[in-house]
């Protein structure tokens, strides 16, 4: 009994973790093809990207990752400055299986704490966009004008502090916030 009470947590546990299976990143401050090849060249040599593909009208770049690997939202940020330029939107898709969700709540999804601002009791389940939102990755305006669905402080600063105690979280955890 004991065996198959620990199957059947593991099967659970597989089946609730979610993956990151694309990003949609538009970065400001492009003037020309260069441009839009250091960007791509940055993001290339992260060992869990396995494809970019580069629109210049637009200036945003699908990015697609290798089944399986971690993906990390500040790493793709820090290759487009490093390329000399900014982030100005950044949106996700992932895979859900079956996950709840309620406003202003904290989560962990595909190895990353995420706090969805505006979900509404509502259960995420396949392919979901979510748009991240921290500084950094929308417009001033943007940001403050996202300030109105919380009124936490993890969402200023973009790391846990005493009102994510009860997620969980330890002071100074990363936490993305994300629309959906």
């Amino acid at each position: 009994m004991k065996q198959l009470f620990i199957i059947a947590a593991l099967l659970f546990s597989l089946l609730s973790q979610a993956q990151v299976s694309k990003v949609s990143l538009q970065a400001s401050g492009l003037t020309c093809s260069m441009c839009s090849n250091a960007i791509n060249k940055s993001l290339k040599s992260l060992d869990y990207v396995e494809k970019v593909m580069a629109n210049i009208k637009t200036s945003t770049f699908d990015i697609t990752f290798k089944p399986g690997t971690a993906v990390n939202f500040d790493q793709l940020k820090k290759k487009v400055e490093d390329a000399g330029f900014f982030v100005a939107t950044l949106i996700a898709t992932v895979n859900f299986n079956n996950l709840m969700i309620e406003k202003d709540e904290h989560y962990n999804v595909a190895g990353m704490n995420i706090h969805f601002l505006n979900g509404k009791g509502q259960v995420l389940n396949g392919e979901q966009a979510i748009q991240v939102v921290d500084k950094g990755y929308v417009s001033a305006k943007a940001f403050k004008k996202n300030q109105l669905y919380t009124q936490m402080e993890c969402y200023k600063t973009g790391v846990a502090g005493s009102c994510c105690s009860k997620a969980g979280l330890g002071t100074g955890a990363r936490i993305f916030h994300v629309t959906i």
